[in-house]
């Protein structure tokens, strides 16, 4: 996505990275960064704030981030970004703003319009959600989702962890909205959908439709092999917006 140029996945890839969960509409981060799939694996060392100074890439915490974002406001800075679902790595270059939010009138807090969470990119899409069978007149038909073609990525909280998170997430919210994020692999997008499960609407189940989970109901992944190394990384779990 965005003005990049990619390569295969790395053979290793660091244990943390800084997943974006959310980018702003009209943002420097709009356009090039892809929200659930996305995940910033590196920061240019040229930037006025490098974090390791013994690497030429180095997976920032949202503190170094941040440091690097206000260091270089109106600045361009080069990423470099994994995106599970290609499994491919690719240079970003954004330029951190605060004026981005065309009529606000006001700066805003966050220089990229980006929202992330550091975690594993090796676990990037196991926790997803396909949707099977869509049963007429269902909340999950009124909701457009698509049987076969559409995987739950997480919702308006977030990624989803854990083979029951996302029956407790329908459980919590009966006849009130839920909104999930969807992946459409028809469309290669990934599109917001408003849900209200009930018990009322004359069928089975809370949403009318079955969901698949594990292995065999992950999102399609390209079938070549990786054939590109980045060096095994730590980092700590933490949550900031960019």
């Amino acid at each position: 996505m965005g003005q990049t140029s990619s390569t295969a996945t790395p053979t290793t890839l660091p244990e943390f990275a800084l997943h974006c969960l959310r980018v702003a509409d009209a943002s420097p981060a709009d356009g090039k960064l892809e929200p659930f799939f996305d995940y910033l694996i590196g920061v240019d060392a040229a930037s006025s704030v490098p974090t390791n100074a013994q690497a030429a890439m180095a997976v920032p915490t949202p503190v170094e981030l941040a440091r690097v974002l206000e260091a270089n406001e109106g600045i361009p800075i080069r990423l470099t970004v994994y995106n599970a679902k290609t499994q491919r790595v690719r240079d970003v270059t954004l330029t951190p703003l605060r004026d981005w939010h065309a009529g606000s009138g006001k700066a805003r807090a966050s220089l990229l319009g980006l929202s992330v969470r550091v975690c594993n990119p090796a676990a990037a899409l196991e926790s997803v959600w396909h949707i099977l069978e869509v049963l007429e007149g269902s909340p999950a038909e009124m909701a457009g989702l698509v049987p076969f073609g559409d995987w739950v990525c997480g919702w308006a909280g977030g990624p989803l962890h854990g083979e029951s998170a996302f029956h407790d997430l329908v459980e919590a919210h009966i006849d009130k909205p839920l909104r999930l994020y969807v992946y459409s692999a028809d469309l290669d997008n990934l599109r917001e959908v408003v849900v209200i499960p009930n018990e009322k609407w004359g069928g089975s189940g809370l949403l009318g439709c079955g969901v698949g989970y594990g292995i065999l109901h992950r999102i399609p992944r390209p079938a070549t092999p990786p054939t590109e190394y980045f060096p095994h990384t730590t980092g700590h779990v933490d949550a900031a917006r960019a």
